[in-house]
């Protein structure tokens, strides 16, 4: 098991990060960007790692602000902060040559952020069910009347959660300050390769959202890849060779 350690950050909290290093020269490393209330250690991140051990490949995996080992409350975080996390990390951790950015779900938007950027350290992006834009198109405009007076009322909104017993909470934090971090409208002028994997069965991010994604890049090297019977966390070992065979056709 790689060695957990932690990057300061200015205002004294620290981000936990695993970094796997690169034997030899042979192309870009690695970087994975989890999703909302994940952390570091998904299946996804660690079939990357060992991927990228067994080739030789230089990885780093981190957890956000708020999120499993690093410092600080989850409530307190916001896109913002994440996004400078995953900057933080990729200038600081990563090597020094550009790297692929995989992302998953929120991670997916991280990345996709970071890269705008730092594009001269950004290689290309892998993103799964990526979830651009997510707090405006899939929470605020998916709401209710009576939800969004109780987020508007109490700051804060509780919904249950098919992944944890423990409810998902949102503040209204997220959804205003999310605001200032969508693209999709805008277009995304990223002219690196991207892929894009995405379930058809996905209930959180819909693949409509994942076609609009695409859509908003404007380079051409772009593709989606659509699994009719993938769901949102797309970890089943098809789909984790699936990944794995994605993000090194970018490395080779």
């Amino acid at each position: 098991m790689t060695e957990i350690q932690f990057l300061g950050r200015p205002d004294g909290t620290r981000l936990a990060y695993c970094a796997t290093p690169a034997r030899g020269t042979n192309g870009p490393g690695l970087l994975f960007c989890g999703g909302f209330r994940s952390d570091m250690t998904g299946s996804k991140a660690m079939a990357l790692e060992a991927a990228a051990r067994e080739r030789g490949t230089g990885f780093v995996r981190f957890d956000y602000f708020g999120h499993g080992q690093s410092d600080g409350k989850f409530l307190d975080g916001s896109i913002g902060r994440w996004k400078d996390d995953t900057l933080a990390v990729l200038r600081e951790i990563c090597g020094p040559g550009p790297q692929i950015v995989v992302g998953s779900s929120m991670g997916g938007w991280l990345a996709t952020l970071a890269a705008l950027a730092l594009p001269e350290k950004v290689a290309g992006l892998v993103l799964i069910a990526p979830a651009l834009d997510f707090t405006e198109d899939l929470m605020w405009a998916q709401m209710g009347d009576a939800q969004r007076a109780v987020l508007l009322r109490d700051g804060i909104l509780r919904e249950p959660s098919q992944y944890s017993e423990q409810p998902y909470e949102y503040t209204l934090k997220l959804i205003t300050e999310g605001r200032e971090h969508c693209i999709l409208k805008a277009g995304i002028a990223f002219d690196r390769p991207v892929r894009i994997l995405q379930g058809m069965q996905d209930p959180d991010v819909p693949y409509q959202h994942a076609v609009k994604t695409i859509e908003a890049f404007r380079g051409d090297d772009t593709r989606l890849i659509l699994l009719k019977d993938g769901d949102h966390r797309l970890s089943r070992p098809q789909d984790l060779d699936l990944l794995v065979e994605t993000v090194w056709s970018l490395i080779i």
